[in-house]
């Protein structure tokens, strides 16, 4: 290894932690976007289904968008720990620091923030990105972190994740993100169909669409759960030990693929026992009489003029 300035292999340039994934942000103001749009039309609405329209156009969005986002959040699973540990390789020198550790779908991200951030003269603010997504080669990521000499912490976590080590944790956990981010696709299939079902005069078969993107969802939470929940390695840093458990992503999707079973259930079941009020909740019942008018009720013809004692007369009703 060669020196530079005096100074191991090392960032000329210290690393600042980028805090928000650009995916991640480009979706969301997407989805803020229709929202957006929708509130402006809103007024446009009369009577009592602007509130109905309100309710279900926001719900609709939130779940498509939690669908949508948490293919690009890294907090699946998380673990966070201040520890006092080694910085520099073949250096005795130790900091203080906040580590931590986010495991999305498609790789892990690895956090380093000294505490101060200013120690041994430099500043000590990191936030390295590892993937396993398709077209990215993990172990090709990791020795372009050893030529650039990232902080031990960074190091020692990252090598845990790669193909050869023994831990095992890369199969584990891009298995889970493969078949996870699989089952969400199909959900966001299905809650797009359902929205369109539900705008016809079908909502029993937009229920079900509803039903099947619950299932979904969860299917792809006991894929993460029931692949990655197996006896891990230990994470020594320095003092401390680094545990992961369950992050954000996980637990909102769990609730997203609950809301759909509900939302599912409540319309397959107002579809058979109060059809009525499913219809005036979906607006459709000033519809649905209007297009039972053109289609025509059943017929009674009758001819007052010619009605004979004991003969039922025929009667023509209308719907004008």
């Amino acid at each position: 290894m060669t020196l530079w300035n005096g100074v191991l292999p090392f960032y000329p340039q210290p690393r600042h932690a980028a805090y928000f994934s650009v995916p991640l942000l480009i979706v969301i103001l997407v989805f803020l976007a229709l929202a957006a749009s929708f509130l402006l039309v809103l007024p446009g609405i009369r009577g009592h289904s602007r509130w109905f329209w309100l309710v279900r156009v926001l719900l609709s969005l939130f779940i498509g968008a939690e669908i949508v986002a948490v293919h690009f959040s890294a907090e699946w699973s998380v673990g966070r720990v201040s520890t006092n540990t080694s910085y520099k390789a073949f250096s005795a020198a130790r900091i203080r620091a906040h580590v931590g550790l986010l495991v999305g779908l498609e790789g892990i991200n690895i956090t380093l923030k000294g505490t101060p951030v200013q120690q041994l003269n430099e500043t000590i603010d990191y936030n390295e990105q590892f993937s396993w997504r398709l077209g990215e080669d993990y172990a090709e990521e990791y020795e372009d972190a050893l030529e650039k000499g990232l902080p031990d912490p960074v190091l020692y976590l990252a090598e845990k994740f790669t193909p050869s080590s023994p831990c095992g944790l890369y199969r584990q956990y891009r298995l889970a993100g493969r078949y996870a981010s699989a089952t969400l696709w199909v959900a966001f299939c299905f809650w797009l169909l359902s929205n369109a079902l539900l705008s016809m005069p079908v909502p029993l078969y937009g229920g079900l669409a509803l039903l099947i993107t619950g299932s979904f969802a969860l299917f792809a939470i006991f894929a993460f759960a029931t692949i990655s929940n197996v006896p891990l390695c230990a994470f020594r840093l320095g003092s401390s030990a680094l545990t992961t458990h369950y992050g954000a992503a996980f637990w909102v999707t769990l609730a997203t693929g609950i809301l759909c079973l509900l939302l599912g259930g409540a319309v397959v079941s107002l579809h058979y026992a109060r059809p009525s009020a499913l219809r005036t909740f979906l607006d459709r019942s000033v519809k649905d009489h209007s297009s039972q008018a053109k289609e025509g009720s059943p017929l009674v013809l009758s001819n007052p003029l010619h009605t004979q004692p004991g003969a039922q007369g025929l009667r023509i009703t209308t719907d004008l």
